[in-house]
Parts: C-alpha cells; structure tokens; sequence
C-alpha cells in the first residue's frame, strides 16, 4: 500500500514543474553515479585479472624459500615428502643473484638457476618471444633474456654466435688484496627471450641451476627457493599448513599473493579509493532528492491530511516518502546498471578506450563482479534512504488540521 502511494506521487504529474526537473535530475545524477562506480570497477577488475595472469606466468602458485638469508639447505627426503603431498602437482628448485651481463653492452641482471621442471610449474616457457626455452646444462649453460635485458643488451638472443659473459659476486665480501678474486666470470650463451610484463622482462635472465650453483659456491642441496604448482592454482590454507608443517619455522611458505603482498594491496587500495571518490557524486545526487521530496511534502500537504484523517498514523505518512526515495533510487539503479552493462559491453567488443604505451593488450579490460552490483546496490539504497530520513520525517510530523 505504501509503496503503491509512491509510485503514484512519481510517476503523477506535479503541479509545479519544478519538483518534476528536480525529481528527474536527481534520477539522472544516481544513473551517472552508478554506471561510473560499476564501470571503474570493472576496469579495476580487469586490470587485477589481466596482472594477475601476468604474474603467475613468473610466480608459481607457493613459494618456499629461507626466512632468513637468501640460501637454504634442504634434504632429498624433504623435497620427495614435498611431491607426495595431496593437491601438489609438481615442484622446481631455484636459485636467483644479481649479477652483471655484457655483450655489446654491460647490464645489470638478476640471474636465475633453474632444474627441468621449471618450465612444467609456471609460463615462462610460454611467452617465448624469440628462440626457444633451452636452459642447458651445467657445463654449457644457456640463458633465456627478458625481451627489455635483450635490447639493454643490443644483442638477438636467438643469433648471437659469440656467448654473453656474466659475472657474479662471491658471497664473503672483497679481498683489497686480491679483488679479481670476488668476482666470477662465465661465458653464457644465448637461445632466446621472454615477454612477460616489464618488471620480469627488464630484469631476469634464466639459466641452469647446477650452473648457478657452481658460480655461487654452493652444494648440490643449497638452493634459493622451491616453487611450486598446486591443483587448481588456489593455494588452500591446510596445504600451505601441511608445507609448513613440514619443512619447519626456519622457512617461508608464502602463496603467489603473499609473493606480492604490496603490490596486490595497492591495487585493492586504489580501487576503494576510487569507489570512496565516486561514492561523492551519488551524495551530491542525495541533496537533489531531499529537495525534489521536501518539495513534494509541501504539495501533498493536502493528501497527507486526508490520509490522517482515514486513520494513517505518522509511520505510515513516513514510509510513503521513504518508499518515494527508495524509487528514485531503483530506478536511477536500475537504469544506470543497464547503462554500465551496455558500455562494458561496448569496450569488450569494440575496444573504445584504448591504452598508451607498450602492453600485451591494447585496450582497457573490464570485468562485471556480481559483488559489485550488491555493494553498489547497498550503496545507492543506504544514500537514498539517509536523504529521504529528513523529508519523510517533516511529512509524518505535518499537524493535522483538515479544514471543511
């Protein structure tokens, strides 16, 4: 009954124009407002999804590594424990240091030793650019370039005859007497490049494990990490339990996201930033609603008189003008909830903004959440019914005072 009361006061011509430009730019500012908050946070889910593809193309889906220190030692029976756990599927020993490659050109690297599994737990072997995935072995080790190492470089890495050379720093501090000593050098040769996302391309070389093990100084159970792919891609919280468990408090179990814990939280960060930042326009539109119905209080002054006086009591008076709020806001939702669809359509299907500068996509991505349509939902009802409070409350203390 209420609400029937309120589709009739909104959709009823007013005597005054003024209520309906008012009503009508109030619903235009929510349809506005929510297609700019469902759009923004679809490009935001777009661009977490395209990163996170990106990244898991380079971080595997569990990281073990030392809690402290960059090397750890770990036992063969460990790691065979480790391939025997449910939900793991295979596993690849790494160790990574800064090291120093010249060709044409000097450049600074981080420098990855790999086993053969590698290529079997993450992407790298799947973004080759140039070339093939070819690490070699210990005595005749191969190298895969990041694509921004290889033009640092100036050199094409499935071409080049003549081998890299890399040095790398011993672990001990230098000799003043003898400073040659702490450096290592070795020639590398090239079989080809990756391109992944700038922060992998413009800094990490892969080669062989046993080769970097050689130039660090280290046995054959030393290693810098162990990375692992679990089923599914989702690390649960009883296997990264069961890994700790396993090999101890002396190392860190650490999920692709934890790998990443800053990055990923300024990404959420700024997303919560930008709904908070466009959350303003739909309280701009609340001042528009507080009028359009204060105005209309005063032209039902009339109706809601003849209701007091057929017994509606001042509940009753006050949810009819908060149902009237409650229907700018669905309208104005609903509307700008097809609008938002519309335009994300739009950009999937005929890539409307377009991004500058180098990427692997050329347009915007967007990504529709179901959670978003709630929360932003939960929003446009929560603001309409504070703006609606004040007006609906001046409508159910109107004194009745119906005159013959």
């Amino acid at each position: 009954m209420k609400f029937l009361f309120a589709w009739r006061y909104f959709k009823a011509k007013k005597s005054t124009n003024a209520i309906n430009i008012i009503s009508w730019v109030s619903v235009l500012a929510i349809i506005l407002g929510t297609a700019s908050l469902i759009v923004v946070l679809s490009v935001f889910n777009g661009l977490e999804e395209l990163v996170k593809s990106l990244y898991s193309s380079f971080y595997t889906d569990v990281r073990i590594s030392p809690a402290s220190g960059k090397i750890m030692r770990v036992s063969h029976d460990k790691v065979v424990r480790l391939k025997n756990l449910d939900g793991v599927i295979g596993y690849s020993l790494t160790v990574e240091d800064q090291a120093l490659l010249q060709y044409n050109n000097l450049q600074p690297v981080m420098l990855k030793g790999v086993d053969t599994n590698y290529k079997h737990i993450n992407g790298v072997s799947k973004n080759i650019s140039k070339g093939e995935y070819q690490t070699g072995t210990a005595d005749h080790p191969t190298a895969i370039l990041g694509s921004g190492i290889e033009y640092a470089l100036d050199i094409e890495a499935d071409r080049a005859i003549v081998p890299m050379t890399v040095y790398l720093f011993r672990n001990g501090g230098i000799n003043p007497a003898d400073p040659e000593s702490a450096v290592r050098s070795e020639a590398l040769a090239s079989a080809g490049s990756f391109r992944i996302q700038q922060d992998f391309d413009d800094h990490y070389v892969i080669t062989n494990l046993e080769f970097m093990q050689r130039m660090m100084g280290l046995d054959s159970n030393q290693y810098g990490a162990i990375e692992i792919a679990v089923r599914g891609g989702v690390a649960r919280k009883e296997l990264i339990s069961k890994i700790q468990a396993l090999f101890g408090t002396g190392f860190l179990v650490q999920t692709r996201e934890e790998q990443n814990q800053t990055f990923f939280g300024i990404m959420r960060m700024e997303k919560w930033v930008i709904y908070m930042i466009l959350t303003l326009i739909l309280i701009v539109a609340a001042f528009n609603i507080v009028g359009a119905l204060t105005m209309l209080v005063l032209e039902k002054k009339k109706d809601i008189q003849v209701l007091k006086a057929m017994g509606a009591d001042n509940q009753f008076i006050r949810r009819i003008f908060l149902n009237e709020g409650i229907l700018l806001g669905i309208v104005g939702g609903g509307v700008g909830f097809g609008l938002a669809i519309f335009l994300c359509w739009m950009q999937v299907r005929f890539e409307l903004l377009k991004m500058e500068g180098n990427f692997l996509i050329s347009y915007y991505p967007v990504k529709l959440i179901p959670g978003d349509f709630i929360l932003v939902g939960s929003t446009i009802l929560i603001v309409v019914l504070l703006a609606s409070w004040l007006p609906a409350r001046k409508a159910a203390l109107q004194p009745f005072e119906l005159k013959t």
